[in-house]
């Protein structure tokens, strides 16, 4: 069965092209050490009433918005193999430096997910 790592980030607006820019250079390393899919989706209907919506949980301050991402695996063993692949690529280096990151990482939510139905 499938796994899923999910990512909620609380984003400036005035930084999402070069969140993009980031994203797609990241979504490019994943998929070649193997992720089935790589997908970084910007906030856009984020006012539901009677809900708990997403800047909301993620802490979102005036001016921010927020990235919802996720990377699909062939199972929870597969994604290990490929995530020690992406930590140890150079490529991501300096992404990973918080001083080159267009977001705090210590804001970011993460988790692993099984997937419960998929139709």
């Amino acid at each position: 069965m499938a796994y899923v790592d999910g990512f909620l980030i609380p984003l400036s607006k005035r930084k999402i092209a070069e969140y993009r820019r980031m994203a797609r250079k990241a979504g490019q390393v994943w998929r070649e050490h193997g992720a089935l899919e790589y997908r970084e989706c910007i906030g856009d209907d984020l006012k539901v009433k009677g809900m708990a919506s997403f800047p909301k949980r993620a802490g979102a301050k005036a001016g921010e918005t927020v990235v919802f991402s996720w990377v699909v695996y062939k199972s929870k063993a597969h994604r290990d193999r490929v995530v020690a692949k992406v930590i140890s690529d150079p490529r991501l280096a300096e992404m990973s430096d918080p001083k080159n990151s267009p977001f705090d990482l210590r804001r970011m939510a993460y988790g692993g997910f099984r997937v419960l139905v998929d139709l």
